[in-house]
């Protein structure tokens, strides 16, 4: 536990414990430091929102319903050992943002960047991604990906899938995958990912992968903005975050995304992300900047390409872009 605060130690000997209490003689003996020491600790912890249980002669656990995320918290769940280094922010203008600053100064893969609150979240084609404070997830994941080119299309695929799985495991909700990048709950976006790279001008090479994730969790306080109103929902209409829900999507999703990029084919989740489309069959809009086309998406290939039919009865496949079903 080198460099690690007193407070940091104990809420790690706290994550270890699970359910079961432990005494602040141990906890003073553990740490070398005195039961005065332990007791500021525990107090200190609960001023950053930390419930914790303390039982005369037993010692100390914390709560069942703890809604603070962390480093330990997430690390609690994780499956993946030794494979993510957390960086857990209170506030942040844009994980995506922040990490390639990170990644531009050699951090390895596998570093996740975590906000409780994004002042400036980014969504595709330049839009903002409403992130408020307590109520969602936002995160971004550095990979240094030996992929070639093309693969990298794939990453946004597989993390569509990873989120859906989390969230079917952790809550019970059943979500839908809108071709390419987000999860639709009760015909509102629940969740959007941005995959950003950056390549080596000299030799084409992929050099960087920001791969961010943003799930609404449960509805703000205040409800969303006018203009988001009828566009983004949460998986839980109330304000109330139970137990370690957000921890515990960040952990599944995670887990579930290394598995498919330790070996990114295609073939190993291509059945659900069609299963689960919520635009197959639909007549949609295909978007560009300055520019809306009609068409009918008739499919999702292989490849995890969207094939399209235009008004004038040409078929398409399109690689990537932005689409929306369109009404009427």
């Amino acid at each position: 536990m080198f460099n690690m605060t007193v407070k940091e130690q104990l809420f790690a000997i706290f994550v270890k414990a699970g359910d079961d209490f432990v005494s602040g003689a141990k906890i003073a003996q553990e740490l070398g430091v005195t039961r005065n020491a332990v007791w500021k600790a525990v107090e200190s912890l609960r001023k950053d929102g930390y419930e914790i249980e303390a039982t005369p002669n037993i010692g100390y656990k914390l709560a069942d319903d703890n809604n603070i995320l962390s480093s330990h918290s997430i690390s609690r769940f994780i499956k993946t050992k030794d494979i993510f280094h957390f960086d857990v922010r209170k506030s942040l203008s844009s994980t995506n943002t922040i990490l390639r600053e990170i990644a531009a100064t050699g951090a390895g893969e596998g570093y996740v960047l975590v906000a409780d609150e994004q002042t400036a979240g980014k969504g595709r084609m330049g839009r903002s991604f409403h992130s408020p404070s307590g109520c969602g997830i936002y995160f971004s994941i550095l990979l240094r990906p030996k992929l070639k080119k093309d693969s990298i299309t794939y990453i946004t695929p597989a993390a569509a899938v990873s989120v859906w799985s989390a969230i079917q495991t952790v809550t019970g909700i059943d979500t839908g995958i809108k071709w390419v990048n987000d999860l639709i709950y009760n015909g509102k976006k629940v969740c959007g990912i941005l995959t950003e790279a950056t390549f080596d001008m000299e030799s084409g090479a992929i050099d960087e992968v920001v791969l961010g994730i943003g799930i609404n969790v449960a509805s703000p306080k205040d409800g969303y903005p006018d203009e988001l109103d009828d566009k983004i929902t949460a998986l839980f209409s109330d304000n109330t975050l139970h137990g370690n829900i957000r921890s515990e999507l960040i952990a599944a999703t995670l887990d579930n995304f290394w598995n498919f990029y330790s070996d990114l084919n295609p073939e190993r989740f291509i059945d659900i992300y069609k299963n689960r489309s919520t635009i197959i069959g639909h007549a949609i809009n295909i978007i560009s900047p300055g520019e809306i086309t009609k068409a009918s998406a008739l499919d999702i290939d292989d490849e995890c390409r969207l094939i399209v039919k235009y008004e004038n009865g040409e078929i398409a496949t399109l690689n990537a872009g932005e689409v929306s079903i369109r009404s009427g």
